[in-house]
């Protein structure tokens, strides 16, 4: 399998992350396939700073588990 490195930086703290993906999946992404199906092996953290381009730390800032609604 090809991978691809990507670099992704949190819109919130500006800290890059390195993804690696593969690039297959990665293209199927960018041609409008759902992400979780694209690429399924890539942790949820990572699509997810791939979607958003919010850090985990940052995630877990702005969305607490313990949050009461």
């Amino acid at each position: 399998m090809t991978t691809a490195r990507v670099v992704s930086f949190c819109r919130v703290c500006a800290e890059p992350r390195e993804i690696t993906v593969p690039a297959a999946g990665f293209m199927a992404w960018q041609r409008g396939e759902f992400i979780q199906d694209a690429m399924p092996e890539v942790s949820a953290e990572d699509r997810e700073q791939l979607i958003s381009q919010t850090c985990p730390t940052c995630w877990d800032e702005m969305f607490p588990e313990d949050f009461d609604e």
